[in-house]
């Protein structure tokens, strides 16, 4: 990998084909106001409210409160000079407990936010959904249920039909991954089930929920769409730890990736899984072509073999040598591991591979609370280390359209509350006062030097 530099002119020579720039946020973690406008009761409503789930006791309020603050968001955005905006619907505002007709104040705030947008200049850039499903759904059986996937249909039908005229780029299901392993097996996300391998069939409902919502998208005039997944570079901790390495790549990257792309499951079989529950013409749905595929990165992962009797047959272990952000050594910082992963994908994808958008990639370190200047030098470090890799994969030849920062703001880092901070701009959790960061205006003058 060429080595990084800071200065935004040299970096951005590096993209010899323009390279579109965003930032990224999500509903439940920047939204606020959870109560009133009839807005229902989301599955993070019901974990919030569970006595020390949370680290620092705090419940996604008032946060950024944009649902009442969103002008600011766009007046920073604008400032920014991003060209898309990637942001996520509340299906709780829209449909508040996942059946039957809208609620029109939820449609009205999106409308203003999109138009805010537009009129600034900004492309919206929407996400059906980021992990926040009403609880009348869950309670129903959520991702384990099949009839999720109908239900989600519907409700990507309702934002197509009122938001379609004016947004043509969408992304589906944020990080299905992550909803599958942590929230279902591992219970570290809600609903916080802890199911392990009973927890396969939710990989399956939430691809052919993406399925199924890109044909309604489709229908109403969308031309740009993906799904965006988040991927790591496995590597083994030692010589003969490939077993491990195969497994845990099957379960984080292939399961999720393979359906989407070459519309097969890999060999569950082999690796002593359950096969998934497929039905009739799905895996042609799943397979449905995409305009790009999402990858989100944060950090590779390291594995070696279990040194204890249990169900996985791997352990995740510090990657040696690397500093760590604020997670500590479960977040190893290597960019070289993104230009590695997207080669990867390139290879292993081929053609097949449409082009590829980073929908997230970004860091969060220790901060203060309180509304401040935060000179971010080490998340500056991170970003053109990563975005420095991005064209190390462009120039080896993988299509890389779009680079997206997480995120725009600090905000509600699910069971972490507000205790990881990952925004460009600082924000207190109490006043909701916005400060941008030295990372906000590296990022500025990186996009005015792309765009000059």
């Amino acid at each position: 990998m060429s080595q990084p530099t800071f200065d935004p002119r040299q970096l951005a020579a590096r993209f010899r084909v323009p390279l579109r720039w965003s930032a990224a946020t999500s509903s439940f973690q920047i939204e606020g106001a959870r109560t009133g406008d009839g807005r229902g009761r989301s599955i993070w409503d019901t974990q919030v409210a569970v006595p020390g789930w949370v680290k620092d006791a705090s419940t996604a309020e008032p946060g950024p409160d944009s649902y009442h603050r969103y002008r600011d968001d766009i007046a920073l955005l604008r400032e920014l000079g991003v060209d898309r905006y990637r942001f996520s619907l509340s299906w709780v505002r829209i449909q508040p407990d996942g059946t039957g007709p809208a609620e029109p104040r939820g449609l009205d705030y999106y409308d203003r936010l999109i138009d805010g947008l537009l009129d600034a200049g900004i492309t919206p850039f929407p996400t059906l959904y980021h992990w926040d499903h009403p609880q009348q759904l869950e309670d129903a059986g959520g991702w384990l249920s099949r009839d999720m996937a109908d239900r989600f249909a519907d409700f990507a039908g309702i934002a197509a039909d009122r938001f379609g005229d004016r947004v043509r780029q969408w992304y589906t299901i944020n990080e299905p991954v992550s909803m599958s392993l942590q929230g279902y097996g591992l219970g570290t996300l809600a609903p916080a089930r802890q199911l392990l391998f009973g927890a396969l069939s939710t990989v399956h409902h939430q691809l052919l929920a993406h399925g199924r919502a890109v044909r309604a998208l489709r229908a109403a005039g969308a031309t740009e769409i993906g799904i965006p997944n988040n991927h790591t570079l496995v590597r083994a901790l030692h010589a003969d730890d490939g077993a491990s390495v195969a497994t845990y790549d099957l379960l984080h990257n292939r399961i999720f990736a393979d359906p989407l792309l070459t519309g097969e499951y890999p060999d569950l079989e082999t690796f002593g899984l359950p096969p998934m529950p497929v039905r009739g013409d799905d895996m042609a749905v799943i397979a449905t072509p995409l305009d790009f595929y999402g990858i989100n990165f944060y950090n590779p992962t390291t594995v070696t073999r279990a040194t204890q009797p249990g169900p996985l047959p791997f352990e995740l272990v510090p990657t040696p040598g690397m500093p760590v952000t604020g997670f500590g050594p479960e977040w190893p910082i290597d960019p070289a591991a993104l230009r590695e992963l997207l080669i990867d994908f390139r290879d292993r994808y081929g053609d097949r591979l449409p082009p590829v958008v980073i929908g997230e990639n970004g860091a969060s370190f220790p901060e203060p609370e309180a509304a401040t200047r935060v000179q971010d030098d080490d998340r500056i470090a991170y970003l053109a280390g990563h975005i420095a890799a991005v064209a190390d994969a462009i120039d080896a030849g993988v299509d890389v359209r779009e680079y997206t920062v997480w995120s725009l703001l600090d905000n509600f880092e699910w069971a972490d509350g507000f205790t990881q901070r990952f925004g460009l701009v600082h924000v207190d959790q109490h006043t909701s006062q916005r400060t941008p960061k030295a990372s906000f205006d590296w990022y500025r003058a990186l996009i005015r030097e792309a765009h000059a």
